[in-house]
C-alpha cells in the first residue's frame, strides 16, 4: 500500500471519501476509462452536489448529464436509488453491506468499493484490473470471462484483503492493475508483487488473465427517419426499462431480410406512431458498438404525409424545431449525426 501512496494518480472522486461522491464515481466508472469519467463526474458534482440534491431532480435531467456516458441504466438505478434513499431512509445512505445492496443498481463491486473506501468496511474489490493482477500474481486458470470468475476471484481477494485499511488496499490492488500489470506490456520491473508473481517467474504474463474466446458480434441493420412536418421534427423516448431505457431518439427500426431500408423506415414509422411518411432523402449511415451487438443505421430525412400519432412502443412524442434537439437526452448513435441534421436544415 506503500507503492499506491506513492503513485496513485490524483484523480477528483479522491479528495473526498464520503459516501455519496464515492458513489458516484464507482457508477460511472463501471465499464468506463477513467478518463471518460472525470469530466461526467465534475459536472455531475457541480450540478447535484449531494443526494437530496439529485432525488429531487428530474430523471430526463440526469439522463442529459449521463448523455455520450454509455450504460444508462446506471443512471436510472442511481436516480432511483437516491429516491429510495431520501424517501424511505430519511436521506442516510446505508453502510452495511446487505442494506446498501438492496439499492437499485448495486451489486457485489459497487457495495465493497463503496464501502470499504468511504466507511472501512472490510470487502474485497473485484474488477477487471483485480483479476488481472491476481491471476498473474497466482497464475489463476479460471478465465476472468466464465460466468464462475467473480466468485472465484473474490474468494482470493479476500484472503488477502488488509481489513485494518481494506479501501486504500483495494484502491491499491485496481491502481495497480490500471498503471503498472496493464492487459499488454506489463511493467513488472516497478511492480511491488514482482517477486512474489507466479507470472513473472514463469515469463508467461502473456498468457494470463485466462480468457474464453468471445463469441462473433452481430451485427443489426437499423433504418431510422427524421419526420418533418411545419418545420419541426418527430422525437420519440423509449420505455424508461431495458437498453437505452427514457432516452429520446428518433423513430425506425430493424431492416428485414429482403426490405430496403427506406421499406423498413416508412414501415416502423408506421409501426410506433401510426403515421404515414414519404419522400425519404438518405442523410448518412452510422456504426455504432454495444456490449454485445453493433448496429449499421442508415438515416433519412422523410416528410409527413398523414395520419395523428398513436404511439406503439415508445411511452412518448414530441414535435420539435432542430435547434431544441440538443435539450433532450439521446444515444450516441443519434448523437452522431445530430450535427449533421442541423447543417442540412439550416442550408
Amino acid at each position: 500500500m506503500g507503492w499506491y501512496r506513492d503513485n496513485c494518480r490524483q484523480l477528483p472522486w479522491r479528495r473526498d471519501t464520503a459516501l455519496y461522491p464515492v458513489w458516484v464515481s464507482e457508477v460511472m466508472l463501471q465499464q468506463t476509462q477513467v478518463k471518460t469519467v472525470i469530466p461526467y463526474y465534475l459536472k455531475f458534482m457541480e450540478t447535484w452536489p449531494d443526494l437530496e440534491d439529485l432525488a429531487a431532480a428530474d430523471l430526463e435531467t440526469v439522463l442529459k448529464a449521463w448523455e455520450g456516458l454509455g450504460y444508462y441504466a446506471r443512471a436510472r438505478n442511481f436516480h432511483k436509488a437516491a429516491r429510495i434513499v431520501v424517501r424511505n431512509l430519511g436521506g442516510i445512505i446505508p453502510d452495511d453491506y446487505k442494506g446498501f445492496k438492496n439499492l437499485p443498481g448495486v451489486g457485489d463491486y459497487i457495495a465493497s468499493a463503496v464501502l470499504s473506501i468511504a466507511a472501512a468496511k472490510p470487502h474485497a474489490v473485484v474488477d477487471g484490473n483485480v483479476k488481472r493482477v491476481l491471476s498473474r500474481l497466482l497464475c489463476v486458470e479460471t478465465p476472468v470471462n466464465h460466468s464462475a470468475a467473480h466468485k472465484a476471484y473474490k474468494a482470493i481477494a479476500e484472503t488477502f484483503l488488509y481489513e485494518k485499511d481494506p479501501g486504500t488496499y483495494n484502491q491499491a490492488l485496481m491502481e495497480l492493475g490500471a498503471l503498472v500489470c496493464t492487459p499488454k506490456r506489463p511493467d513488472c520491473a516497478a511492480c511491488p508483487l514482482a517477486e512474489a508473481c507466479c507470472a513473472r517467474e514463469k515469463q508467461v504474463t502473456d498468457l494470463f488473465p485466462r480468457r474464453m474466446a468471445k463469441k462473433k458480434v452481430p451485427t443489426v441493420h437499423i433504418a431510422a427517419g427524421i419526420v418533418r412536418k411545419n418545420g419541426k421534427v418527430l422525437i420519440t423516448r423509449r420505455k424508461l426499462d431495458g437498453l437505452l431505457g427514457g432516452l429520446w431518439e428518433f423513430p425506425g427500426g430493424k431492416v428485414e431480410p429482403k426490405e430496403s431500408p427506406e421499406q423498413a423506415c416508412i414501415r416502423e414509422i408506421r409501426e410506433e406512431t401510426g403515421i404515414k411518411t414519404g419522400n425519404l432523402q438518405f442523410l448518412t449511415r452510422v456504426f455504432h458498438a454495444y456490449t454485445h451487438f453493433k448496429i449499421e443505421m442508415d438515416v433519412f430525412f422523410c416528410d409527413y404525409i398523414s395520419g395523428r400519432v398513436t404511439l406503439n412502443g415508445p411511452i412518448d412524442h414530441k414535435w420539435v424545431h432542430v435547434d431544441q434537439l440538443y435539450q433532450y437526452p439521446f444515444p450516441r448513435a443519434n448523437l452522431k449525426f445530430m450535427e449533421l441534421i442541423t447543417i442540412v436544415v439550416c442550408k
